[in-house]
């Protein structure tokens, strides 16, 4: 089968693409099917133009045309589907409902209407994008939050199937009258490579984060109580915020006297994650309770799992999907900042649990959630027939 998936940025800068996307092409390869990625690299203009190939995947990226204010979107829009059309496809994944997959998506499903392919089209959901998701968060116009609602319902009820990475955006997908046969489940699973080495010294405390999924002030009290516990214990930082949140934490960090107990590592290279966070001996992951959160399958959670480590988290979304409290992982109610705090010092004083469940997490992430195991389901909203609403 010669299947093409189109994204809605490049491959370098967010982690749809590169986390999702990609590791599902190369499971999707060495089932004997034909793969090619096409993305716009508006976010990475360096690679405006560039080719290569990926472990049997051709990468191609299109050559951005000058950013001429609408005329840039159509043409950015243009570019992909003449790419992808030109490629002869048995099946277009568009990953989002929204911007220029949206719109290819959009201009496919018309060419679909007019006989002019008989391509079948499939959108990948992997956040929610509207009022209540990343609308609420993201920095954009009003017109823009309008747009991306309306281009979210209808890019997910005008295709022949939908892949959504977590539960949540699945009944979503079901409220907006989906047919539950043509929406697919595919959550994230493990790419995660073996650490090759540490930092040192260890640290006590991990968070990874891109810093949106909580609320600063909740994360220091966190710190400060095990702070007060666990004198020895220090805190490390891995990751950076989409609009500068990281500078909060660190803020009030020094305000609350942790200065001296954290280390800020920034954004990590994707080669170097492994090894930073093998630097650990407990991961937090801290989720506000909201339908952002509700709806996302982080990558983040994977890999805390794929390193071994043992993880408090939150019990939003898919946080349960992924741990089983007291097996593979610490679940607490969202918001206790106490039961929170004391489960991390409960596995900093017990070696031999934080050992029990990072080695369970690590089995079951890596077992259950490995993408040769999840490919048998995007390969049925591949074959799947289905009515598109109309």
């Amino acid at each position: 089968m010669r299947v093409i998936f189109i994204g809605p940025f490049g491959l370098r800068i967010k982690g749809t693409m590169s986390r999702r996307a990609l590791p599902m092409a190369k499971v999707l390869v060495t089932r004997g099917h034909q793969v090619d990625v096409i993305l716009p690299p508006w976010d990475c203009p360096e690679d405006s133009g560039q080719e290569w190939e990926e472990e049997g995947i051709g990468v191609h990226n299109i050559v951005l045309p000058p950013r001429f204010p609408l005329l840039f979107h159509l043409l950015v829009t243009w570019r992909l589907v003449r790419r992808a059309l030109t490629l002869k496809p048995d099946v277009v994944h568009c990953f989002k409902p929204k911007a220029y997959a949206g719109l290819s998506a959009m201009a496919i499903w018309f060419f679909q209407r007019l006989g002019l392919t008989k391509v079948r089209l499939v959108v990948d959901s992997d956040d929610w994008e509207g009022w209540g998701g990343w609308n609420e968060i993201g920095h954009y116009t009003w017109t823009q939050k309008r747009f991306f609602a309306w281009q979210e319902r209808w890019g997910l009820t005008h295709c022949d199937a939908v892949t959504v990475a977590s539960q949540a955006l699945q009944t979503l997908a079901w409220s907006l009258g989906v047919a539950p046969k043509r929406v697919f489940y595919v959550p994230n699973g493990a790419n995660l490579q073996p650490p090759t080495s540490n930092l040192q010294p260890p640290f006590s405390v991990l968070l990874y984060t891109r810093f949106f999924e909580f609320q600063a002030e909740r994360v220091i009290e966190v710190f400060e109580r095990v702070a007060a516990e666990v004198p020895e214990g220090e805190f490390l930082i891995v990751g950076k915020g989409l609009f500068g949140e990281e500078e909060k934490l660190l803020r009030l960090a020094s305000q609350r006297g942790l200065a001296d107990r954290m280390v800020y590592a920034g954004w990590v290279e994707p080669a170097q994650l492994a090894s930073c966070l093998a630097a650990a001996d407990v991961a937090i992951y801290p989720l506000d309770d909201n339908l952002l959160n509700r709806a996302r399958c982080s990558v983040k959670l994977v890999d805390l799992m794929a390193a071994g480590l043992a993880i408090v988290a939150e019990d939003v979304g898919q946080s349960s999907e992924y741990i089983e409290h007291g097996r593979s992982g610490l679940l607490v109610e969202a918001g206790d900042t106490g039961a929170f705090a004391r489960c991390v010092v409960r596995l900093l004083r017990d070696k031999s649990l934080r050992g029990a469940l990072g080695n369970e997490a690590r089995r079951r992430v890596c077992e259950e959630f490995a993408w040769e195991r999840l490919v048998e389901r995007i390969e049925s909203a591949y074959h799947r027939k289905g009515e598109v609403n109309e």
